[in-house]
Order: structure tokens, then C-alpha cells, then sequence
């Protein structure tokens, strides 16, 4: 009888079980492949601009012969997709290594059980503090991949503190998204899109600022009240299991004080942190050289702990073993857009939906492209790639049905960053999913409201710029 009960419950828990995350990408690119036979294969004719970015043109879209996905181009897509994303793919193993050596240095936990009594009754403090810091890098210099690394970092320390893991990912992913979304000068996002439409750069900053502050607000109180509840319940969390079986050493992280080592340490962290953003600000560095500055880190940190370069080497490699499925998730998210790229249907969806949009009352034509970018970002989810291929449209037309080029640019802002940390074709939240140890399914039931919150208040500021900060 006992056996039965067992296999039941094994059945039950199968069945409950998350697709995987590759299961949920092959079948998005399975998805893509069919919608080939369904859309004709168009192209828009493409230009390079005096900034050297290539860009649609405007009135160019012509039909061509249809090349629809075959039943190896499916396969053959998450290689191609492998291919095209091997920079991000080799920053994720870079970046997932180095910080193995720090982790294993125990130094989190030692700088933890320092400030832990100062933070005593005051662990709420930390959410609002590190949300705003990512929100910040968000909407000022276009921070999002660069994120990622610390959710290593904080999904430990939020679970000791008494909240979740969940807690401590939506720091970081929810902080930088939100900042990203409602940037007042992101640099890959407004500076592009506002180039490309011929308006001032950064300009509106006024009302973006404004904006930024709403979004910030209630995407900081929406995680604020998940945490409270879990500091006060636990077992409420819907990573509850998940999270008392991970290995956090906990007694090391309530020792009474950080050692000298694991001060130094924190230090290099820190000077790694402050290099980076100097680079990113100063130089334009890009994921080749912030890959190369955390490898430097890790060694440091490893000649620090008094390892010798085979003991470095090995606890490298253990990082990058850990993150192996959230690396290569960014693969098969690129497969989906291979399909569409070759067999020539992205332009006609482009297209259409621009089409479409023409056919709105002119008092809902601003949140006609804010709908039209938001369908696009869940196939196109690079922020400068889809400035790229839509604004060369979208600020022509635009001009016809009587919207300010400046709201068309909100209207792709907004469009483009909202479904960032959702969408399942992002093999980045993918990969950052995969690094707090949470799955996709857990994930989209804890975040939902907060993106319908985000959407509704995104079509509310596109609706307010439109009557009242620029009219056409």
C-alpha cells in the first residue's frame, strides 16, 4: 500500500514538475518554424547610418520568395543560435567562474556576519537600497547583463536575512529592469532610438526622470510586501523547499567578524566593481572587457586566498560547471530568432504590425506603438536592435498620425523593457533564472502582477506625454 501511495505521489510530482528551460526555448523555435509556412518572407532595404548602425528604411518593405523553416533548420537553429550568442554565452561561463573563487573564499559570509547585528531588525532596509543602486545603472548607463553577476551574491545573503531566493533575484533582475524600462539616459535605448528618430539626445529628460521615480516606487513596494510576507511566514514562500536545501553555510555567515583575508577580498570586489563601471562610462567597454576584468579578479582573489593556479583553475571550472544550463539557454533563445531571420518573416511581422497601428483612432495611435513594440521585444529582445528595426518606421509614421517623434520614443522605451524579465526568447533572464537556482515557471507566478502593473502604468505614461508633455 506504502508503494502505491509513493508512486502516486512520484506520478504527481512529475506531472506538477516545470518544463525546462530548454523544453519551454525548442518549443518557442518550433513555434517560429511553423509560423514560416503561415508568413510570406518580405525585407525592408537596410542602410548604415552616419553612426554606423545599420537601419531599416522607411517604405522599403517589398515581398519576396517564401523560404519556409525545414525540419533540420529547426536543429540547425541552436547551433546558429549558439553561434551568434557565443559572446554572451562566454561572458556568462567568465563571469560564473571568477565568482566561484570569491564565494569560496567564504568572504560574503564573513562581511555578512560583520554587519549582521548592525542590520538587526533592519533587513528591509536592504531591498529599497541595492533596487534603487541597480535602478540607477538601469536608467543611466543601460546596466542589464552586467547585473547578473550579483544575484550570486544576494540570493544567499536574502535568504539568510529571512526573506527567499526570490527575494533576493527580484533585488537585482526586478531593480535593474525597472530602471532599464523607465530610463531618463540609457545610452543602448533612448540614445539610440532618439538618434535614429532625429530628435535631441537625452532630451525630455524631465518627464522620463519623473516617470523613472513612478516605476522605481512600485516595483521597490511590490517586492517590499512579498518579503515582509515571507520574514513573517516562511513557508508562504514559493521557493520554500527549494531554498532549504541549497548549501549556504549558514554558521559561517554568523561568525563575528569579517577576517583580514576576507576584507582584502572584499576590496578587490570592490575595485573590480568601481573598474567596471569607469570602463563601461569611460571607455565603452562592452562583455569582452568586463569578461577579461573579472578574470583578472579571480585571480587575484585566488592568489589572495593563498591558492596555487591548479587549485584556481579547479574552482573556476566548478563555477562554470554550475552555470552550464543558464549559459547555454542564451543558445537556444537565439535559435528562435535564426528561424525568423532566415526564412525573411521578421519584416513582414514588422510590417504588419505597422499596419496595423496605422489603423488606430488617432487618440490610442501612441499606445498602438507601445502595443506594437511590446509584441516585438518578445521576438526581438535586444534594446538597440529593436530601436534599429523599428524606429526608422516608427518616427516617420509618427509624423503622419499626429504623435510627437519624443512619445514614439517612449512608446519603444517602454515596449522594449517591460516583457525584459519575462519574456521565455530572453535567454538573458533565462540564464539570470538559472544562476538564482529559480525556475521559469515560479518565476512568471511571483512576477505577473507586477508586469500587468507596469504595462497599465507604462500606457498611462505614454498617454500622459502624449496629451500633455509632447503634443504633436
Amino acid at each position: 500500500m506504502t508503494t502505491v501511495i509513493k508512486e502516486e505521489s512520484v506520478k504527481k510530482k512529475k506531472f506538477r514538475e516545470a518544463p525546462h528551460p530548454f523544453v519551454i526555448l525548442f518549443t518557442v523555435v518550433i513555434i517560429m518554424a511553423a509560423l514560416t509556412y503561415l508568413i510570406p518572407a518580405g525585407q525592408y532595404d537596410r542602410v548604415e547610418d552616419a553612426d554606423g548602425r545599420t537601419i531599416v528604411v522607411d517604405g522599403s518593405y517589398q515581398t519576396i520568395d517564401s523560404s519556409p523553416a525545414g525540419f533540420l533548420d529547426i536543429f540547425n537553429a541552436i547551433h546558429k543560435g549558439m553561434v551568434q550568442a557565443a559572446p554572451i554565452i562566454f561572458f556568462i561561463f567568465m563571469v560564473a567562474g571568477s565568482f566561484n573563487l570569491f564565494r569560496e573564499s567564504k568572504a560574503i559570509e564573513g562581511a555578512f556576519g560583520s554587519l549582521s547585528t548592525k542590520m538587526k531588525g533592519k533587513e528591509m532596509l536592504i531591498i529599497p537600497v541595492v533596487m534603487m543602486f541597480f535602478g540607477v545603472a538601469g536608467a543611466a548607463v543601460g546596466m542589464f547583463e552586467e547585473a547578473l553577476p550579483f544575484i550570486m551574491i544576494l540570493v544567499p545573503i536574502a535568504i539568510v536575512m529571512g526573506f527567499d531566493s526570490i527575494v533576493g533575484a527580484a533585488m537585482v533582475i526586478v531593480g535593474v529592469s525597472a530602471g532599464f524600462t523607465a530610463a531618463f539616459m540609457n545610452p543602448f535605448t533612448i540614445g539610440v532610438a532618439q538618434g535614429i528618430a532625429e530628435v535631441p539626445i537625452f532630451s525630455g529628460m524631465g518627464p522620463r526622470i519623473g516617470f523613472w521615480v513612478a516605476f522605481m516606487a512600485i516595483s521597490i513596494g511590490y517586492v517590499m510586501i512579498y518579503a515582509n510576507k515571507i520574514r513573517k511566514d516562511p513557508t508562504k514562500s514559493i521557493m520554500y523547499e527549494e531554498d532549504k536545501n541549497r548549501n549556504i553555510d549558514i554558521e559561517a555567515m554568523q561568525q563575528d567578524k569579517i577576517t583580514k583575508t576576507q576584507g582584502i577580498i572584499i576590496g578587490v570586489l570592490v575595485l573590480t566593481l568601481i573598474g567596471l563601471a569607469f570602463g563601461v562610462l569611460k571607455f565603452g567597454w562592452f562583455i569582452t572587457e568586463i569578461s577579461a576584468l573579472f578574470l583578472i579578479m579571480a585571480i587575484v582573489i585566488g592568489l589572495i586566498n593563498r591558492l596555487n593556479f591548479n587549485e584556481i583553475t579547479k574552482s573556476f571550472v566548478r563555477g562554470c560547471e554550475e552555470i552550464v544550463l543558464g549559459a547555454l539557454v542564451v543558445g537556444f533563445a537565439y535559435g528562435a530568432l535564426v528561424i525568423l531571420n532566415d526564412s525573411n518573416t521578421i519584416d513582414t511581422i514588422l510590417y504588419g504590425i505597422t499596419n496595423l497601428v496605422e489603423k488606430f483612432p488617432s487618440s490610442l495611435t501612441a499606445i498602438g506603438m507601445y502595443i506594437m513594440q511590446t509584441v516585438l521585444n518578445l521576438i526581438v529582445t535586444s534594446g538597440s536592435g529593436q530601436a534599429a528595426l523599428t524606429m526608422p518606421i516608427m518616427a516617420p509614421l509618427s509624423d503622419l498620425l499626429g504623435v510627437s517623434r519624443q512619445t514614439a520614443v517612449l512608446a519603444y522605451q517602454m515596449g522594449d523593457g517591460i516583457t525584459n524579465i519575462i519574456a521565455p526568447t530572453s535567454g538573458l533572464i533565462l540564464a539570470a533564472l538559472a544562476m538564482a537556482k529559480i525556475s521559469y515557471g515560479k518565476w512568471v507566478r511571483w512576477l505577473w502582477p507586477l508586469i500587468l502593473i507596469q504595462f497599465i502604468m507604462g500606457a498611462i505614461f505614454i498617454t500622459v506625454a502624449h496629451i500633455f508633455f509632447w503634443p504633436a
